[in-house]
């Protein structure tokens, strides 16, 4: 190991600086090639495909949602009318014991 004071040497450091850019730029260049996203068209096309899907799913939960909807108020509904029935007699009862 040496120590002292370092001294660059007499070879042009703009060159240097060059050499270092144009490797950075390649390296970048293959970076970006290997990174990129679709081709346009491509890219398009797979995002239409995923909206339809969610359209789609969309559209399913919707029915499924209103099925559900429709079964709770049917048997709603059936147990309003099953306690209807039940307190007819009762409220008769109470109708009765007040005259």
């Amino acid at each position: 190991m040496r120590f002292g004071n370092y001294e660059a040497s007499d070879r042009s450091s703009v060159g240097t600086a060059i050499t270092f850019l144009l490797i950075g730029l390649g390296a970048g260049a293959a970076a970006a090639l290997l990174f990129a996203p679709k081709a346009g068209k491509q890219f398009r096309k797979d995002l239409r495909r995923g909206y339809d899907d969610a359209v789609d799913r969309f559209q399913d939960f919707k029915e499924d949602a209103r099925d559900r909807v429709d079964e709770v108020l049917e048997r709603g509904s059936d147990i309003a009318d099953t306690l209807r029935e039940k307190a007819a007699p009762l409220g008769r009862a109470i109708r009765d014991a007040r005259r």
